[in-house]
């Protein structure tokens, strides 16, 4: 229980949460949990790409089969009307010749990524892949899908452990230098945002194939002075070997999720990317993840 006492403790959870065992590696465990609904979102993927000894197996193919299966399950049930599946802008951004600007056209090069095996490029490859399979497969059986593209997602989290994205968010601060490429040029949406796209794109009727979601893009110099300023006593670096100050941030943009109709909470017009980052380091102070 102890897996899921931050889901249970939520507020309300005793009447509106129902939790099923289930495993995506093993195909037909969702089966009951899906049984019955008419909307799904798929939103879990391994992002563990620090301590990987054998990505294929350990992330790659969990990912997926992970989202096949999720797939098959819904295609069992009958009464499924669509499904939103989380991806990345990771299945988006990552070429080997650098955009201005990336919108839902692009899809990430996968031999560059492998090739290169830059920071996360597991990851980076197994959601592309992933995307790319539920495509195929929504295609074949004529299952409604709709997929959306979040960049790092930053603010508050209820989790009992850092997640992934949060670790790269306070990578400045615990001086992991191995997160500071994912940094680099970067583009962040805050959860709350996150959250109610995911349910905006279920609810609307007209929202049809890729979505990017994400509301800010900085380089790793912009968040490294606003974190300098905000936490002095963190003594943040500022400067980062082999990255040219001048570098200027490429955006990832969300146009045709704000032509739908969706309005971001936390823009980056009334809201600096830097709250963003202090929330998620703020809710890793108040559950004693943080030392600060």
């Amino acid at each position: 229980m102890s897996k899921v006492k931050h889901l249970l403790d939520l507020p309300n959870a005793g009447t509106h949460l129902s939790l099923w065992k289930a495993d995506l590696t093993e195909e037909g465990s969702f089966d009951d949990a899906i049984h019955g609904c008419a909307g799904v979102f798929h939103v879990a993927t391994p992002m563990e790409f620090i301590s990987v000894m054998d990505p294929e197996s350990e992330v790659i193919k969990p990912t997926v089969n992970g989202v096949l299966n999720i797939m098959r399950s819904c295609s069992k049930a009958k009464t499924v009307k669509r499904v939103i599946y989380t991806s990345t802008t990771g299945t988006i951004a990552i070429q080997q010749h650098p955009q201005s600007e990336y919108d839902e056209s692009f899809w990430t090069d996968v031999d560059f990524c492998k090739a290169q095996k830059m920071t996360g490029w597991m990851y980076f490859v197994a959601k592309t892949m992933a995307e790319k399979a539920a495509w195929e497969f929504a295609k074949e059986i004529g299952l409604d899908l709709v997929t959306i593209q979040p960049s790092i997602v930053l603010g508050p989290f209820i989790t009992p452990s850092r997640p992934t994205s949060i670790e790269i968010s306070i990578a400045l601060i615990t001086r992991n230098a191995a997160l500071y490429p994912m940094l680099t040029q970067a583009r962040a949406v805050h959860l709350d945002d996150l959250c109610n796209a995911h349910i905006y794109l279920l609810e609307y009727p007209q929202a049809n194939g890729r979505y990017i979601c994400s509301s800010h893009c900085f380089t790793i110099f912009d968040i490294a002075k606003w974190l300098s300023q905000k936490y002095p006593e963190c003594d943040i670096p500022t400067k980062f070997e082999g990255v040219d100050e001048s570098l200027k941030p490429i955006p990832c943009s969300s146009k045709k999720l704000v032509d739908l109709g969706f309005k971001f909470k936390y823009n980056s017009d009334e809201c600096h990317v830097g709250v963003l980052f202090s929330e998620a380091i703020e809710s890793c102070r108040q559950k004693g993840l943080m030392p600060l």
